[in-house]
């Protein structure tokens, strides 16, 4: 403990061990401590399910129809990865991919009315889907191919779209697209939370839909990835990569102070030792006086033992909630997973619900999507503050992560990674800096 350090990380949370791993990776002194006694902070998966009961304070223990408890790994906050997203390209630059494995989700759904539909992921799907009529098909196919060829750096792909000064709302218009297409488009493609993009340049949703596209591309079942044994096992393999090149790492380790001269911090303090550094990395959690609440998220976690109904038996799927077909202002999401995953017992499913939190009643706020699951075994509930930095770190040298959003994918969480990157490093992100060093001295040896 007693030595110096160049940076300092607190709490092993996703954003903060791909952190972790960066500065590594750019020979960087680095100490990561934790207070639990497992990896993942926030982002952690829970085994066995005994543990998951003890921390949502149900009573007893699981019901033998529960099967064993240590099949289970229970994600605390549900996501997939988009295929060609930015975490992936992280995974692969910095080969943490050969410590995991993946599989693809099996379709993604969106909600109309009362039902749900299988969003289209191909062309022909896209011409058999009932969510639109045949004159609205080619109109949607021709918005689809201009979408396609966009590129920001040749004008001769804008078809007389500024995409710096064009909104969205005027391009859906351009293609003469209906308001339940655009409803889709926004939010199962682009995915978008709220409407409020459709008053914003069109460059970002332009750019959204392509990610949307070439992750579907890679793949054709959905864009959505997922690991085997849940998320996470992500924040440990970046733990694993940071390690390799010298990284230490202390589970269950109290922190007692952050340690601060003239406004900059020094060290860290733990069991009356101080480790000492020049910046520090960590969650909100550690320093709840430099944070500010900036909302709600509600997340339920159901066990099922079936699939979920019109999604045809699919053993992992998305469906998302678009917020004016339940007269909201933020979208509600399903992320389904099951034993194929290696997260449940042979022949259960969990399905987690999310959104943003708009009223003093969450719970009867997600509704609608709890009746698409019926009928539901166990629940567990949580509401989780979401905390952002009111330090953004210049003086103090203390950078600290994002609370996780309601977003069923990891690209806001690496839009935060770059974020805290850029003001640490004084320079923009480049995933070259990810990448092994050839000769690196701590090499894989120990893993051939």
């Amino acid at each position: 403990m007693n030595e110096e350090y160049d940076v300092i990380v607190l709490g092993t949370g996703l954003t903060e061990c791909i952190l972790s791993g960066i500065m590594s990776v750019n020979g960087k002194k680095v100490l990561h401590m934790d207070r639990n006694s497992y990896y993942g902070g926030e982002s952690a998966s829970i085994t066995p399910l005994e543990d998951l009961y003890k921390r949502f304070n149900i009573p007893g223990s699981p019901p033998e129809s529960m099967g064993r408890g240590r099949d289970w790994n229970v994600d605390l906050i549900p996501k997939f990865l988009m295929a060609n997203g930015q975490l992936v390209k992280m995974l692969l630059y910095t080969e943490v991919t050969r410590y995991l494995d993946f599989k693809v989700t099996e379709g993604s759904f969106v909600y109309r009315g009362g039902k749900i539909y299988k969003v289209p992921s191909t062309e022909s799907e896209a011409l058999a889907s009932s969510l639109m009529g045949l004159f609205e098909k080619r109109r949607f196919r021709k918005f689809l191919v201009c979408v396609a060829n966009f590129d920001e750096n040749d004008p001769r792909t804008f078809e007389g779209v500024d995409p710096k000064k064009t909104t969205m709302r005027e391009v859906y218009k351009k293609f003469d697209l209906g308001q339940d297409v655009i409803d889709f488009t926004g939010h199962a493609l682009a995915l978008y939370r709220t409407d409020d993009y459709l008053d914003q340049p069109c460059q970002e949703t332009i750019n959204r839909i392509k990610l949307y596209s070439e992750s579907l591309a890679r793949y054709g079942k959905s864009p959505y990835l997922y690991p085997l044994y849940g998320l996470g096992e992500l924040p440990q393999g970046f733990a694993r990569l940071s390690a390799i090149y010298g990284g230490t790492y202390m589970l269950n380790k109290p922190i007692e102070e952050i340690v601060i001269e003239n406004g900059k911090v020094i060290g860290v303090k733990s069991e009356g030792e101080v480790a000492r550094c020049k910046q520090l990395i960590c969650d909100p959690s550690y320093v709840p006086d430099r944070v500010t609440k900036v909302g709600l998220v509600i997340r339920v976690i159901c066990m099922l033992n079936h699939p979920i109904k019109n999604t045809n038996d699919a053993n992992s799927c998305q469906i998302i909630i678009p917020q004016n077909q339940v007269n909201r202002k933020s979208d509600i999401y399903v992320c389904m997973i099951s034993s194929a995953h290696n997260v449940a017992a042979q022949g259960k499913y969990i399905a987690i619900v999310s959104t943003t939190v708009e009223t003093g009643d969450p719970e009867r706020e997600i509704k609608p999507a709890l009746d698409l699951l019926e009928p539901i075994e166990q629940k567990f509930v949580s509401i989780s503050d979401l905390f952002a930095p009111t330090d953004l770190g210049t003086e103090s040298q203390i950078f600290i992560s994002r609370t996780y959003d309601a977003t069923t994918h990891f690209e806001t969480t690496c839009d935060d990674i770059k974020d805290i990157y850029k003001r640490m490093m004084g320079s923009e992100f480049d995933f070259e800096e990810m990448k092994r060093k050839k000769n690196d001295i701590y090499g894989e040896q120990e893993q051939q």
